[in-house]
């Protein structure tokens, strides 16, 4: 994505653990991208949306029940 799509991109980060997927946001952020992390109030595990954030991939931190609305706002900017 982060290649592909640039900075048309949105990438999203939900509950997990581990740090690949961290990773991979952080690399579509440095590409211009709006990334999105789940935060922790609403995560089962904290794990990779932690990491996410820690590292500087997440550009917003929201509950997972306003990701969708969240997702929507950006594309009807």
């Amino acid at each position: 994505m982060a290649e592909k799509a640039g900075a048309a991109g949105i990438g999203v980060i939900l509950t997990g653990m581990g740090f690949d997927g961290a990773k991979g946001l952080l690399k579509m952020r440095q590409a211009g991208a709006i990334t999105i992390g789940q935060d922790a109030q609403s995560s089962v595990v904290y794990g990779m949306p932690k990491v996410a954030y820690d590292i500087g991939a997440v550009s917003k931190q929201v509950p997972l029940e306003k990701i969708s609305r969240q997702i929507y706002s950006i594309l009807t900017e």
